[in-house]
């Protein structure tokens, strides 16, 4: 599967979802976390804008009302136990916040915070370390915060990413809670290049918007598009995405006009096409659907219809209705509904970007990928066939194949791919796994239980995923 790097990630998160005139007169409490971190020993230099960020923006929230807890520099423990504390305070029907400015991985489809102690060498690594933005909004919503908002400001290119195979810049497209409100300082994809201020061009619009009295949380982060946007003459083009039922307003009083405001976006505004698009690249297997178990057909017509209103795929689907013959678009779809296990509609957008593109190499590894989870076996192997003869030696369908090969209890193939992908990277916990499961079958147990427990060792979680793909 492949990661996207390069972010720095600024959240957002929760404020309240009450009548209009309650959060307008900011008599909900609210909540908020702000971090910073700069200084990553990976890094060639220090983040010069990170710290200094998030301490004016910290400011900007306690003259705003917030409860704001600000964090320098944090280790994953530090991290960690600030956002303990954060939950803590979270009470219901509260506003809580966060922001981090720093480094950030993409790791099957989900974006994590990385402290700055992180020792990220593997994809297990960036599970193990870093801090993931959809578990702390869900966190937030079990905690009871009406709204979640966050903010994230993560397109830098970081260190971590020559040490993979293959990497995917920009931030994923968040599947948060209802009544969240997350916006990204660029393009899904997109990486920009720090400038020499103080600030970013990002917070630095963001901090005159939200004092503007009256104006509601969604059209102050549209007018910071615009202002960020413009400002970069379109390199810089933030995104957005929401699923508020009400307005949240940082600054009471009487909302001004005298500025241009961008458009409001329905639940999910796609990044607005600027001077130099990137469009997101596409990523091999989500890992998040190997957790769950194959839908039927009526469990997948439940989860498709759970979806609809989600923020990413009502924006993915609005893109197709728009242009039916983009690929990509059908391609990214697909991946959002297998992370959340719709496996056969999943395997319907591959279909669809196959037909637009019978070249697209990732489209078929995933649509191998999860025909093996739900058991069409024999059609996925001609989709891994097709991927290796399209792209030869590529890693993630070598690993697919060997998955497909073990649980069709063809136990030397499986072994013989996962012997090539362990050539290519050979920290590849997967495959590691797979192996060792293999060779066991065949009589090799030693050999086995070594592969096991290294491959254990790099990820805790490896035998629950595989016990999800069908395979102990």
């Amino acid at each position: 599967m492949k990661i996207r790097l390069g972010l720095v990630v600024l959240m957002v998160a929760a404020v309240v979802a009450v009548p209009r005139c309650f959060a307008a007169d900011s008599s909900a409490p609210r909540v908020a976390l702000v971090i910073g971190n700069g200084k990553y020993p990976d890094a060639d230099k220090p983040l010069s804008q990170a710290v200094s960020d998030a301490r004016e923006f910290a400011d900007e929230l306690k003259r705003a009302g917030f409860d704001a807890e600000l964090g320098e520099d944090l280790s994953g423990d530090a991290m960690r136990r600030a956002f303990d504390r954060l939950y803590q305070r979270t009470k219901p029907g509260a506003a809580a916040l966060v922001f981090f400015s720093g480094f950030g991985i993409q790791s099957g489809r989900q974006s994590y915070l990385i402290p700055v102690d992180a020792q990220i060498w593997t994809e297990p690594d960036v599970r193990r370390d870093g801090i993931a933005l959809e578990s702390v909004l869900n966190e937030l919503n079990s905690r009871g915060a009406s709204v979640k908002i966050a903010l994230v400001d993560a397109s830098r290119r970081n260190p971590f990413e020559r040490r993979f195979r293959s990497f995917s810049a920009g931030l994923a497209p968040v599947i948060a809670p209802s009544g969240s409100l997350v916006m990204y300082a660029a393009a899904l994809s997109a990486v920009v290049t720090d400038n020499d201020s103080a600030h970013s061009p990002f917070v630095s619009a963001l901090r005159e918007e939200i004092r503007t009295p009256g104006l509601s949380a969604e059209e102050a982060f549209n007018r910071t598009r615009t202002a960020v946007t413009r400002a970069s003459r379109g390199e810089q083009v933030p995104w957005i995405s929401s699923s508020l039922a009400e307005d949240f307003v940082f600054a009471p009083g009487v909302a001004t006009a005298d500025k241009p405001t961008a458009e409001k976006p329905a639940a999910a505004t796609a990044p607005v096409e600027a001077a130099k698009p990137a469009p997101a690249p596409p990523e091999a297997k989500p890992p998040q659907a190997a957790e769950a178990k194959p839908a039927s057909g009526g469990d997948d017509d439940k989860l498709v219809l759970a979806l609809a209103s989600d923020p990413t795929v009502k924006s993915l689907t609005a893109q197709i209705a728009d242009k039916p013959s983009d690929g990509n678009a059908y391609y990214r779809r697909g991946q959002v509904y297998a992370s959340k296990g719709a496996y056969r509609t999943a395997i319907k957008d591959f279909d669809e970007a196959i037909r637009l593109n019978g070249k697209d190499v990732e489209a078929y590894n995933n649509r191998c990928w999860v025909r093996t989870v739900i058991g069409e076996l024999e059609p996925a192997v001609a989709d891994c066939d097709q991927a290796l003869l399209l792209r030869p030696n590529f890693v993630d369908a070598l690993d697919s194949r060997g998955l497909l090969h073990l649980k069709s209890g063809r136990d030397k193939a499986a072994i013989a791919d996962f012997d090539a992908a362990l050539k290519v990277n050979p920290r590849l916990t997967s495959s590691l796994y797979g192996r060792g499961l293999a060779r066991k079958r065949i009589g090799l147990t030693s050999e086995g239980e070594i592969d096991l427990t290294t491959a254990k060792k790099l990820d805790p979680n490896i035998g629950k995923e595989f016990a999800g793909y069908g395979v102990k």
